[in-house]
């Protein structure tokens, strides 16, 4: 019997929290000048946050402050936290190829689509950000004021059919498993999914100990959960803290775009498009697309380098890139919602 499985995270997750917090400080300084180079990570423990990374730039911002909002925004208190903050300019050997439209760095870079749901999205890792959203909105909004923000959403399915679906949600010390199952199940499952096989809550016992006190986070290590569950190829590169010169982000939503329009127009019904750029250089080394007809492949990717600039300066001019619209990517995936520029159906 085949499953595909796929996991999304809560915000409150401590990779997530990384993210987020990248992302804030990178909209706070594209906010200020669009033409910011940012490349800012973030890890957190226990009472403890890093910041760390290279930024030039025009603006200037209070980044303790912004971590410390962000931080609280999410759930936990940051007054428990020591900030500690290494940021220098960006390397002149990277910014002489990126001054000139090249691309910030080397690196392969995939885009996904499928007809599987109406956002072209596998269903797995769909739902998957579904049940995680709504993990945070039942906590957020009272229904369930006993969780805590760290969560995580696992769902296994046999082709269409939901088999398993996993919660893992931090709680308060005094709530009940078998209240926190039946909460779980009505209030966030099955809004959702109605008919599943199997729900597994807490599986462990108990989820009290969670977020960075749990758990060290680390900004780009949740990178199945940002794109495609696992469905699909991913080409190694993180996305959150980075200005869209990075190809390893911007490369990545015009991958999206590009297969999204392809399956869009029912040329194919899943399209996988592979793009590989070198350091400095603004002309990828190679575009390649791969669809559910094979004998597309090869015709198809010549269409495609004919019909789309994959250049990096094209991607950030075509899908507006410099504005600071990051921080609202960092949790519940990067593709398959529809207020992102690269989730736009258009002509080629």
């Amino acid at each position: 019997m085949f499953k595909i499985t796929s996991e999304s995270v809560t915000e409150g997750h401590p990779d997530k929290v990384c993210d987020i917090i990248s992302d804030s400080i990178l909209d706070a300084y594209l906010a200020l000048d669009p033409f910011s180079r940012v490349a800012v990570e973030t890890a957190i423990t226990d009472k403890f946050v890093v910041v760390m990374g290279e930024v030039t730039s025009n603006g200037v911002i209070d980044v303790e402050k912004i971590v410390r909002s962000t931080i609280d925004e999410i759930g936990y208190d940051s007054s428990d936290y020591e900030v500690v903050i290494k940021i220098h300019s960006q390397s002149p050997c990277i910014a002489q190829g990126v001054d000139t439209g090249g691309a910030g760095d080397q690196g392969i870079v995939y885009g996904y689509a499928c007809d599987g749901t109406p956002e072209l999205m596998p269903l797995s890792i769909s739902l998957a950000h579904k049940l995680a959203r709504q993990l945070t909105k039942v906590r957020k909004d009272g229904t369930l004021p006993y969780l805590q923000p760290d969560g995580k959403t696992q769902v296994s399915l046999d082709y269409k059919t939901v088999d398993t679906v996993l919660i893992s949600a931090q709680h308060d010390e005094k709530i009940s498993q078998e209240k926190i199952y039946k909460d779980i199940e009505k209030y966030v499952v099955k809004p959702l999914i109605p008919l599943f096989g199997k729900l597994l809550v807490n599986p462990t016992g108990s989820f009290v100990i969670g977020g960075p006190t749990g758990d060290t986070g680390l900004t780009g290590r949740k990178i199945i959960v940002d794109t495609y569950g696992g469905v699909a190829h991913h080409g190694g590169g993180a996305f959150s803290g980075k200005d869209p010169t990075k190809v390893d982000r911007s490369g990545a939503y015009f991958a999206r775009f590009v297969a999204k329009n392809i399956v869009a127009s029912g040329v194919a019904k899943k399209c996988e498009v592979q793009v590989a750029y070198a350091i400095g250089i603004a002309e990828p080394v190679s575009v390649q697309v791969t669809t559910d007809r094979l004998s597309q492949a090869e015709e198809l990717s010549k269409l495609v380098k004919q019909a789309y600039d994959f250049r990096p300066q094209a991607i950030i001019e075509r899908l507006n890139l410099r504005k600071p619209i990051y921080k609202q990517t960092a949790a519940y995936g990067h593709f398959g919602r529809d207020e992102f520029p690269w989730e736009r159906v258009a002509n080629g």
